[in-house]
Formats: structure tokens, sequence, C-alpha cells
């Protein structure tokens, strides 16, 4: 409320009514996805919880790694940690993670800008992270996964450039 009163300040819009709704529904689907996945993961890990180092042997058994193995004996150590309390403790993790992954999706799917923002900042807290894993273990799957998020990021960050550019000129 400017000291001109003929000119009207516009509220800040909560939906975004000009970026490509194919391209948010696109990234709403991946993150979606991202959510189901770690549902369908936490699911079997508590269905399978008192079954966890038989399932261990039987991989490494069919993976022909034999048991005195480096990997072995790392696979088959925290299997045997794996309490009650930690399956809980995972569980209590992936339900988080997966209730952000769908509010997310479902803001990004109806256009709200607080998702486009939402997007913006839960993919730069993984980027140091994803950016590490590639150092540590370069392979297509890390490299991958650094891609698509710096692609969302890079996507979502465009779009909040652009929208205050254009609001900018309106005011």
């Amino acid at each position: 409320m400017g000291s001109d009163p003929t000119k009207l300040e516009r509220p800040p819009q909560a939906v975004d009514e000009h970026t490509s709704k194919a391209g948010l529904r696109t990234v709403a689907t991946f993150e979606a996805i991202k959510g189901f996945f770690a549902l369908v993961l936490t699911v079997i890990l508590v269905s399978v919880r008192h079954h966890v180092e038989d399932i261990a042997e039987e991989i490494l058994y069919h993976l022909h790694i034999a048991f005195d193995h480096k990997l072995a004996q790392a696979v088959l150590h925290g299997a045997a940690d794996l309490s009650d309390m930690r399956v809980w403790t995972v569980l209590a993790l992936a339900l988080s993670y997966a209730a952000v992954r769908f509010t997310e999706a479902w803001g990004l799917w109806h256009c709200r800008v607080w998702a486009e923002w939402f997007a913006l900042l839960s993919g730069s807290l993984y980027l140091p992270i994803e950016i590490e894993k590639v150092f540590e273990h370069r392979n297509w799957l890390t490299v991958g996964v650094l891609a698509v998020n710096l692609a969302i990021m890079l996507y979502m960050l465009e779009i909040r450039i652009r929208e205050s550019r254009t609001s900018r000129k309106l005011a």
C-alpha cells in the first residue's frame, strides 16, 4: 500500500496460470512415483522384517557371492542388526518421505506456486548428497538420479524466475 491510491498492488498468485501444465504434471507424476515406491519398499520391509537374514543369505547365494566375502559379511551383518526398532524407524521415515512426495505431487499437479518453490527447495537439499554419490560410485544410476533431479531443479528455477520477471513488468 504505497502512497499512490490509484496504483493497486497485486496479491501474490497462488496458482501458476502461465507455466505449462504438461511440464508441471510430468514432474508431479515423477514425484508421486517416488512416493509410491517408498511405500512399496516400506510394505516389503515390514512384511519380511522377521526373515531379513534368511532373505539376505538367499540373495547372496543366488548371486554366487561367498559368505566370507567382505560384501557378503556387510550384508549379513546389516540384516542381523535390523531390529524391530530400526524397522519402525525406517517405516516412519519412509512414510514421511512418501507424504512429502505426494504433497509436492498434488501441488504441482494443481499448478500451485508453493509446490514449485517446494520442488526447488527439496531438490536442492538432495543435490550435495547426489553429487557425493556420483564421486563415490560413478555409474549410470547415480549419474541418472543427479541428472533428473538437476533438470527438475533447473526447470522449477526457470519457472520462478520467469514468473518473477512477469509480475514485476505488470506492477
